[in-house]
Formats: C-alpha cells, structure tokens, sequence
C-alpha cells in the first residue's frame, strides 16, 4: 500500500483513563489529518508535520475506547508459539505440513508428500527455525511471481518489480515507482487469500489511495474481494506464527 515519507518516527506515552499507552508517532509533510493504526505492534498515529503533539493526543483520546478495544483484539489473536521438534505442523498455501527432522552435515529442506523434511546439523530450535524459514522465503519467492505474473497479465497490467519482504505489521505494498513488495508469510495462507492480497497491491497500480475508484478496482480484479478480505482479517495471526 502506498506510503509517504516519514519526516519524524518517535515512541511517546500517552495518558488515557485505564492508564499510560505507548504509541508510535509519524509525522509527515504535507498530510492532512490524523490517522490511527491499531495491530501487533500497537498503537501507531499518523499526523501532519505542523499539528501540536497537544492537539494530537487530543484526538486519540476522543478514540479512546476503539483504540483499547482494538488493542485487545489484538491481544486475544495473537498466534500460538511455533515447536521447533519432529512432527510439528506448519501452514502452507492453506494446507498443513508435518515438520520431519534428521541430521546432516549439510542443510537440505524439501517438501514431500505432505513433509517438510529438513536435514540440519542439530536440532537446536534456532537452527531449525533458520532452515525452515529459509524454505519459505525461497517458496515465496518463486510462488508470489508466479501469481503476480499471472494477475498482471489477468488485469491487462504491466508486471510490477516485485520484492518479497520479511514484514509482519503488512502484507504487502505498492509505490509509484511500481514496486510491489510481499511478506513471505503469505505462502502460509489459502491461495485465494494469497490472489486477493497481490490484486489488492495490483489496484494501487492504477490508483494510488483508497478511493471508491481502488476498491471498484479491487472488485473489478477480485470479485469476492469483500469475503476474502474479512477472512484474512479474522485468521491472518495464524499466519504470522513465525
């Protein structure tokens, strides 16, 4: 999604009823408005260069009450932790992998009949960790192009450059250099998760915002772009479980 440049990024306090809340200020040049942003990392405020921090924090205290709801929703869903060991489950493309382990003195992950057999050197969990994600990224890699490649040319569009990205707090974004950057973790999800999320990015390719004229867009791409995107809103910890 398309972003400006930040002129300022700083972590202040703010003191509401229920107590003291740390948040994330950016300022930029030539915004106009404040916008609030509730996910995993908590609360981030976006503001315009010349606003007072007073008159700021101001109006995130009048969303006093949709800012500690949103944040614990965010508390409840957060993903269960990952067992690195033999027989853990793993999401991929919507499906489920069993996690086989063996030692080796050279690093191999391949997946194989419902495996993902990785041959480590030990099997300590930050090796593991390391083997598996490494997989992942490289799964991504070829996959996402693949499906990018393939909507592009479904939407009569220009392939963009496409980055794939290690981000958390997004699934992906769009400059106007058209560059497209995806997480990783996408590969975790449902293919047609996966699909709505790059038309998503593909619309900013024609328009740069969230206008009526993105979304009919997005539509025009991905009709059933409404039920997806409330799917991946309501599973999408489950994707960021590592």
């Amino acid at each position: 999604m398309p972003t400006r440049e930040a002129v300022s990024r700083d972590t202040r306090s703010l003191t509401l009823a229920e107590g003291s809340l740390d948040y994330v200020l950016v300022r930029r040049r030539g915004r106009h408005g404040v916008g609030l942003k509730v996910d995993e990392n908590g609360l981030t405020v976006n503001a315009p260069l010349s606003m007072p921090v007073s008159r700021i924090e101001a109006l995130v205290r009048e969303s006093e009450s949709w800012v500690l709801r949103k944040i614990d929703e965010w508390r409840s869903r957060r993903a269960p932790p990952v067992a690195w060991h033999d027989g853990a489950r793993l999401p991929f493309l919507g499906g489920g992998l069993t996690l086989r382990l063996s030692l080796a003195g050279r690093t191999k992950v391949e997946r194989a009949e419902g495996e993902l057999r990785a041959a480590v050197r030990s099997y300590d969990e930050v090796e593991v960790r390391r083997a598996v994600v490494g997989w992942y990224r490289r799964e991504a890699m070829a996959y996402l192009h693949q499906r990018v490649a393939a909507l592009s040319a479904a939407a009569r569009l220009a392939p963009p450059r496409l980055m794939i990205s290690s981000a958390l707090a997004r699934w992906g974004s769009c400059n106007t250099r058209r560059e497209v950057r995806l997480a990783w973790r996408l590969v975790k999800a449902p293919a047609e998760l996966v699909d709505y999320v790059i038309c998503h990015e593909l619309a900013h390719l024609r328009h740069m915002n969230h206008s009526g004229a993105f979304w009919a867009e997005v539509e025009r791409q991905c009709p059933d772009y409404r039920q997806l995107r409330a799917r991946l809103f309501d599973t999408d910890y489950l994707y960021r479980s590592f």
